[in-house]
C-alpha cells in the first residue's frame, strides 16, 4: 500500500512509496460487526481538503476522516480513491479502511491557523463519516466540537444512524454557526436496498434521523441519491420514495441520478451482470458517453421528483449547503400582528 501522500511526515523522493509499521498501525477486530475488515490507522498530514476546481460540488472544502467505506454501496463514486493506495476498488474499498486517527486534533489546529478564513466545510461527501468504523474510533465528536468551538459553518451528508449519537453536539454547533444536515435515501425498496447498499441502515431507519433532528428543531434535507436507472426510477417507485421522505418531515428533497466514474463503473456493472443481466446492454447505451446519464434523462427524473415533492408539500432545494438558523422570535409585545415566525432557509 502507498501511504506517502497521507502521512504526517511524507516520504522523501528516495523511498516515496511505502511506510513502515512505525507510521501505519494495521488492526483487525474479531467481532461480528468488523469481521473480515482491516483498519489502517494513520496520522494524516492534513485534514481540510480543497475540492478540485472542476468539481460539480457546491462547496470548496471537505473533511474526510476515513478512506474506504463499510457501507459497501456498489455504486459509490469514491471507490477510485482506493486505487491510489494500490488497493482494488471492489472488496478492498469495502473492507480495507484507512482511519485518520489524528483528525480531530489536526482539524482543531487548522481551524486555529490565522490563514483559515472560516469557510464552510462539508463532510460525508466522499465516504460516509458515520460508517460502521466510527462506532469504534469516535472521530466525529472531536471534529464537531472543534467546528463548534471555532463557530465554523459545516454540513454533514450521511446514511449512518450513528449521527444520532452526536445530535447534542450538532445542536450546540447550530447555536453558534450555520449547520446543514442531509441524509441520503435514493429509494425505499427493501430488496433493492439489501443488494445494492448491504452495509447501510435500512432506508426507513435513515428517515428516522430526519425525524429525530426535526424533534430537536434542526431541519434535515434528503439527498435522493442515487436514482438507479431501470431499477428505482419507475414512477411508482419514485412516488413511494418521495412520499416516505415527505412523511419523515424532511425540509427538502434533491434527486441525483446515478453516475458511474471509473472504479465504481466496473464494480457496479459486475453487480448488474450478476443481479440484473437483462439491464446490462441498456446501461451500456445510457452511459455510452461517459460517467453521467444523458441530460434529458436527468431532467426527466428531476422534474418527476420535484412534481412529487410539490404534491406532498415539499420544495426542491440545493443539497450540501449550510442552513441559517432562524433568529429568536421577538416577545409577543414586540411582534407585529401579521409577522410569522422565520423559517429555516438555505444560503
Amino acid at each position: 500500500m502507498r501511504w506517502d501522500h497521507l502521512a504526517e511526515n511524507p516520504a522523501t523522493a528516495r523511498d516515496a512509496a511505502l511506510f513502515g509499521a512505525e507510521a501505519v498501525t494495521t488492526r483487525t477486530f474479531d467481532t461480528p460487526e468488523f469481521r473480515g475488515m482491516t483498519f489502517h490507522e494513520i496520522r494524516a498530514k492534513s485534514i481540510v481538503n480543497r475540492v478540485p476546481g472542476a468539481s460539480r460540488m457546491p462547496f470548496e472544502w471537505t473533511v474526510n476522516p476515513y478512506r474506504g467505506c463499510t457501507h459497501a454501496c456498489v455504486y459509490c463514486f469514491a471507490r477510485r480513491t482506493h486505487s491510489y493506495l494500490d488497493l482494488d476498488t471492489g472488496h478492498d474499498f469495502d473492507s480495507q479502511i484507512v482511519v485518520k486517527v489524528n483528525a480531530p486534533e489536526l482539524l482543531r489546529r487548522q481551524l486555529a491557523s490565522p490563514r483559515w478564513r472560516g469557510e464552510h466545510i462539508a463532510m460525508g461527501t466522499n465516504v460516509d463519516c458515520y460508517q460502521r468504523a466510527e462506532g469504534r474510533y469516535r472521530l466525529m465528536p472531536g471534529i464537531i466540537a472543534a467546528l463548534r468551538d471555532h463557530a465554523n459553518p459545516f454540513s454533514i451528508l450521511t446514511k449512518g444512524t450513528l449521527i444520532l449519537r452526536d445530535l447534542d453536539l450538532i445542536r450546540q454547533a447550530a447555536e453558534v454557526t450555520e449547520v446543514g444536515i442531509s441524509v441520503s435515501v435514493g429509494f425505499t425498496d427493501q430488496e433493492l436496498w439489501r443488494t445494492v447498499e448491504p452495509g447501510t441502515p435500512a432506508p426507513e431507519r435513515r428517515l428516522d434521523i430526519v425525524r429525530a433532528f426535526a424533534d430537536h428543531g434542526i431541519g434535515c434535507g434528503v439527498l435522493m441519491a442515487p436514482v438507479l436507472p431501470f431499477l428505482s426510477d419507475h414512477p411508482d417507485r419514485l412516488r413511494d420514495t418521495v412520499r416516505a421522505i415527505a412523511a419523515s418531515g424532511a425540509t427538502s428533497v434533491t434527486p441525483l441520478v446515478l453516475h458511474l466514474r471509473p472504479g465504481a463503473r466496473e464494480w457496479y456493472m459486475a453487480w448488474l451482470e450478476s443481479h440484473h443481466p437483462h439491464l446490462v446492454r441498456r446501461y451500456e447505451r445510457l452511459y455510452a458517453e461517459g460517467a453521467y446519464a444523458p441530460k434529458w434523462y436527468q431532467r426527466q427524473v428531476t422534474r418527476q421528483v420535484h412534481e412529487l415533492a410539490e404534491e406532498f408539500g415539499m420544495g426542491p432545494r440545493r443539497a450540501g449547503l449550510p442552513r441559517r438558523l432562524a433568529p429568536p422570535e421577538p416577545a409577543p409585545a414586540e411582534q407585529a400582528p401579521d409577522t410569522a415566525p422565520t423559517q429555516l432557509t438555505l444560503l
